[in-house]
């Protein structure tokens, strides 16, 4: 099957997005590191309050997936100078997301969490870390517009070094707040709050200045804010507008899988914690190589050669597994050593270790999924994209409700749930791609 890119070319664009995610999910290992030290608890609550987190945070990197298709677009199509408006214009959006999501956060979370966390123990926790993690949300808004541009432009080698500079940053933030280091006080899981959101600051800052010095800005027609301009956000939001949907989606239905866990009680929580950070390891794999996918298939079609996207998927497939099925030995032959990382109880490692055999299981169809799923995306045909996830999602709630509340199966079961996403997206995702009709989708 033709394809345009040799596996040496989809590698120097990965590695960076590669580098970059997995150093970023070391903020969360960090944060569950570090509270697996200080208990059960905490670490049960930092699962719920990061998630919930996240749901929130998945709408504003949905809009920037369609900001960066948009982009991808305008660069296959060497339409630099279109570049730059569509990055402020995204900017100015997010920035008034952040004021909006952040007030109602600040009002409705309490009353939020008391309705669906049973434990009044994880709920005056998880309330902590949510109470300081909400400012985050100014930075990792104007964040995700910064990855979004250097991705679509295939300039990716900057995020290699902005993640390493934004998980120094956690840890050192983290190990001074939650434990009280160099006179702060111990502040404990609000302390991994306000660590988290302190990285993210330093992200934003290092964004700017390299960005700044760095990078053609008249080339891109950066170096002027221009006015709000609504055409081209209506153009942004014609794409963005259903990837924050369907990001909203999936998290949402990610929180509640949490949210039925813990139904189950605090330990099987505190598993489910440290099997979601295990798992980040190899979905930040995965995830790399589809978002390369997903921006080289906008690429192609904006070059106007939609003849080389069947085989470019397949390419990324291919490299993907290279990395991620190592990576899944290695953690089925070594269970301890890797538990070991995330908690210092023996009972609770032991408990966990089911668990992260059966996710092991759920890569194998989790990495063709995804990629297929981000090329869908990268064709432009975002609201196609939401359709499936949404049928996906409705299958994948009635699973885990049945599963869980009705049938109170142990935690490692519950995480066949995974199994149930990935074939359905798989099978979706795969048969748009060879059938549908995205070749001339214009954005």
């Amino acid at each position: 099957m033709k394809t345009k890119y040799t596996y040496k070319e989809i590698w120097i664009i990965s590695y960076p997005i590669l580098i970059s995610l997995v150093m970023e999910q070391m903020i969360g290992m960090t944060d569950t590191a570090f509270l697996g030290r200080v208990g059960e608890i905490e670490l049960g609550a930092s699962a719920i309050a990061g998630i919930y987190y996240m749901v929130i945070f998945m709408m504003a990197f949905g809009f920037s997936i369609g900001a960066q298709i948009m982009m991808a677009r305008r660069n296959g199509e060497r339409q630099y100078n279109e570049i730059g408006p569509i990055f402020y214009q995204g900017i100015y959006f997010l920035l008034v997301l952040a004021v909006i999501v952040f007030a109602m956060s600040l009002h409705f979370s309490p009353h939020l969490l008391k309705n669906i966390i049973s434990s009044p123990n994880i709920y005056e926790a998880a309330l902590s870390y949510i109470n300081w993690r909400i400012f985050g949300f100014f930075f990792s808004f104007i964040m995700v517009m910064f990855r979004a541009f250097f991705v679509g432009t295939t300039q990716t080698k900057t995020l290699t070094l902005n993640s390493i500079v934004m998980v120094l940053s956690n840890v050192v933030f983290n190990y001074i707040l939650i434990f009280g280091k160099f006179g702060f006080p111990k502040l404990g899981i609000a302390g991994a709050a306000i660590g988290s959101s302190l990285a993210e600051l330093v992200s934003v800052l290092f964004f700017i200045i390299y960005t700044w010095r760095r990078i053609d800005c008249r080339k891109y027609a950066l170096n002027k804010l221009p006015a709000f301009q609504p055409e081209i956000l209506k153009r942004i939001l014609g794409v963005s507008l259903w990837t924050m949907i369907q990001n909203l989606l999936s998290m949402s239905t990610w929180l509640t899988f949490f949210l039925f866990v813990e139904h189950l009680g605090e330990r099987a929580l505190a598993v489910t914690n440290i099997i979601r950070n295990v798992s980040g390891i190899p979905f930040m794999m995965t995830m790399a190589f589809a978002a390369t996918c997903g921006s080289l298939v906008s690429n192609l079609i904006g070059a106007g050669e939609t003849q080389c996207v069947q085989g470019t998927i397949r390419q990324h497939i291919r490299i993907a597994y290279a990395f991620v099925i190592p990576l899944l030995i290695f953690f089925a032959l070594f269970p301890n050593l890797i538990l070991s990382i995330y908690t210092d109880i023996p009972s609770l490692r032991e408990a966990s270790v089911p668990s992260l055999w059966v996710l092991c299981t759920g890569y194998l169809i989790m990495v063709p999924a995804n990629v297929y799923f981000q090329s869908v995306s990268g064709t432009g045909n975002t609201r196609t994209a939401l359709i499936m996830e949404m049928s996906v999602l409705v299958v994948y709630v009635a699973y885990i409700t049945y599963l869980i509340l009705y049938l109170r199966v142990d935690v490692a079961l519950c995480w066949t749930s995974e199994h149930v996403y990935a074939i359905l997206t798989l099978i979706l995702c795969r048969w748009y791609i060879q059938k549908g009709n995205w070749q001339q989708k214009k954005i």
